[in-house]
């Protein structure tokens, strides 16, 4: 399931990141790795706000729908 459609407030692990190289290299950069923990803080109208290894970080609809959980 992609963690765009994830609940705000639920942790929820990495699975896999897809889309081009540049673009997955780019999440694992932001700490979005296989077996990472990540919680949805909330929904915004674009995208998510994400906690990823103690900081909140804001990802758009695409590339939340680039990571599997």
């Amino acid at each position: 399931m992609p963690l765009l459609f994830a609940t705000p407030g639920e942790e929820v692990t990495v699975v896999s990141v897809g889309g081009a190289p540049e673009v997955r290299q780019h999440l694992v950069e932001l700490g979005f790795n296989v077996g990472a923990k990540v919680t949805v803080v909330t929904k915004v109208a674009t995208g998510l706000i994400v906690k990823v290894k103690d900081s909140r970080i804001a990802i758009d609809k695409g590339m939340a729908a680039k990571i599997m959980i």
